[in-house]
């Protein structure tokens, strides 16, 4: 299976679907499109034309699949924000680049400046809806959970010069959350089949270190929210549905053998829940929130979660893809 990121999920979205179709075909292998989303306002009608193109090919037998995550803002950082040969050779070529007044007279116009040649997810989404998450600096911290134009206020300058300021005293990318998907594209997709759930995230605890920065809240509730907002309330999909889109789904587009099936000579991964409590915590503002309503966690047959609470067991194993050709 051919697995990428698309080239665009903005302007030339349509354009990188079609280039990732063609790559599958002519390789003659499955494609998969990792969490499909249209990225601004002026870019959200074009989901329709992304699922009519994948329902059509896939009509014709290409086998062309994608996964989501359950939330209308992604995460990255500011580095999505300014143009790719201003962050060219890394970190520190990046940092001193952004101290040459030259460059930054040129990044005070083209961060604020549609192009064809780079795609802004700060225009796309709008200064306003980019919240700062992630600092190395223990200083900086106090603009967690602030819009990048608030912290521009602050500190009484435009925000391109914010936003380049704080990457040079953090000697970091930032981390920051870009709202600029749209809630009823939330909905096309989860009703398509071929799309499966994802967090896009690395799995954390409410504890430690993971508490120094703040967090994109699906890295604690994106399936609990798959069950409970759009399952449990808005009915979206059926319960079985949800269950096979986090399940068995994944597991056939990544040829991942004997799992996410309950069936004899599989592994036993099985996770007893609630459907009528499930519910996600997690919000933008406060991340590190345990969902509820999960009772049970089995991982290879050994139970990992007991009665909500963590056993302590650690039973989990690498999982690689299946050579078997009918997977």
């Amino acid at each position: 299976v051919y697995t990428s990121h698309l080239r665009s999920e903005g302007a030339r979205l349509l354009e990188s679907v079609e280039e990732l179709i063609q790559i599958a075909r002519d390789g003659g292998v499955r494609g998969h499109i990792y969490h499909l989303k249209a990225a601004g306002r002026k870019n959200w009608h074009k989901m329709e034309a992304v699922i009519e193109r994948v329902n059509e090919v896939r009509s014709e037998g290409l086998e062309i699949t994608a996964d989501i995550y359950t939330y209308v803002a992604g995460a990255t950082g500011l580095d999505a924000a300014m143009p790719p040969d201003v962050r060219a050779g890394g970190m520190l070529a990046w940092r001193a680049r952004l101290q040459d007044p030259i460059v930054r007279a040129r990044m005070e116009t083209e961060m604020m400046t549609p192009s064809d040649d780079w795609e802004n997810l700060m225009l796309e989404a709008g200064p306003e809806n980019v919240m700062l998450i992630g600092f190395r600096n223990q200083v900086l911290r106090q603009y967690m959970g602030m819009r990048l134009t608030e912290v521009a206020d602050l500190r009484g300058t435009s925000v391109p010069a914010a936003a380049m300021d704080l990457v040079i005293e953090d000697t970091s990318r930032v981390g920051a959350v870009y709202f600029l998907m749209d809630e009823s594209n939330v909905h096309l997709k989860l009703r398509q089949p071929w799309i499966a759930i994802d967090s896009d995230a690395a799995s954390l605890a409410p504890e430690g270190v993971s508490l120094n920065n703040m967090v994109h809240p699906r890295a604690y509730g994106s399936f609990a929210r798959l069950l409970a907002k759009y399952v449990r309330e808005e009915q979206v999909l059926t319960l079985e549905e949800a269950v096979r889109r986090m399940t068995s789904l994944p597991a056939s587009v990544l040829s991942i053998d004997r799992r996410g099936l309950i069936q004899r000579g599989y592994f036993g991964d099985i996770a007893i829940f609630d459907p009528l409590t499930i519910q996600d915590h997690a919000t933008f503002k406060e991340p590190h929130r345990l969902a509820t309503g999960m009772r049970y966690v089995l991982v290879n047959g050994t139970r990992v979660l007991n009665n909500g609470e963590h056993t302590g067991a650690m039973p989990g194993r690498v999982v690689r893809r299946s050579t078997n050709s009918s997977q």
